[in-house]
């Protein structure tokens, strides 16, 4: 019951405070223009108690119309345990088919604001080594909402939803939200450097377990390119995480669109 308080104090005041979330660890729901072609990757290297484990997506994005987007994520993923070699090495990931849909913007003059609902199934191609956000074996569907709002000054936005994991005790609520802060003028073509700000929250309520995690991350988009690095790290965790209890989490990613 306390990981369960402790979580839902997190999310009012995440949704309060910080109704976006950057696009480094989080979603947005901010879409570019039909027929647009993203290609882009977000390399992670998670640390934790039971070992070092590498998850290197290739994930190819298409809009069809400038309100709805269609994905297809590819990762591969390496073990590195600290206990034992018997499983070290590098496997094809869970891949993801990602689905969204803008159902409400509304623009003003320098700022927009614009909600998404997100679907994302993950199939069952993985292996059921690591931890759950680097490979699991199961599928598993995750739906959501995605809140933005942006200004040329500022961008806030909220991610939340539920994952369920059918034959898996899994099962996960999701809250992602940050603050994105632009340090350059805004300049066409696209030159900017921005700071991100996030938090995670996620509860599993059939193994009890709550984490809440930060990232620190910066951002450089130039022209059609884009390249960004975090580092994420708990603020908290609950007592029955073990082997798998978070350390550090190096993401580094690049995106370019066509």
């Amino acid at each position: 019951m306390k990981h369960i308080i402790i979580f839902c104090t997190v999310l009012c005041y995440s949704l309060i405070g910080v109704a976006q979330g950057p696009p480094i660890t989080a979603d947005k729901p901010i879409m570019l223009g039909s027929n647009t072609v993203i290609i882009k990757t977000l390399t992670e290297i998670r640390n934790t108690e039971g070992g070092t484990f590498t998850k290197i997506p290739f994930m190819a994005h298409w809009l069809p119309s400038s309100n709805s987007l269609l994905a297809v994520h590819v990762p591969m993923t390496t073990f590195r345990f600290k206990d034992s070699d018997a499983n070290d090495g590098s496997y094809l990931g869970d891949i993801g088919i990602l689905s969204k849909y803008q159902f409400y913007r509304k623009d003003g003059k320098a700022k927009t604001h614009r909600l998404v609902l997100k679907s994302y199934q993950l199939l069952p191609t993985g292996k059921a080594l690591g931890p759950f956000e680097i490979s699991n074996g199961t599928y598993q569907h995750y739906l959501g909402i995605v809140s933005g709002y942006e200004t040329i000054k500022y961008g806030i936005s909220a991610e939340l939803g539920y994952n369920i994991a059918p034959g898996a005790d899994i099962d996960e609520w999701r809250l992602k939200a940050g603050f994105g802060l632009p340090l350059l003028k805004p300049t066409y073509p696209v030159n900017q450097l921005n700071l991100y700000f996030e938090y995670v929250g996620m509860h599993r309520p059939v193994m009890d377990q709550t984490e809440v995690l930060y990232a620190q991350g910066i951002q450089y988009a130039k022209g059609r390119l884009t390249l960004e690095v975090a580092l994420q790290w708990p603020l908290y965790q609950s007592e029955s995480i073990e082997r798998f209890r978070l350390n550090s989490d190096v993401l580094i990613g690049t995106r370019y669109i066509f």
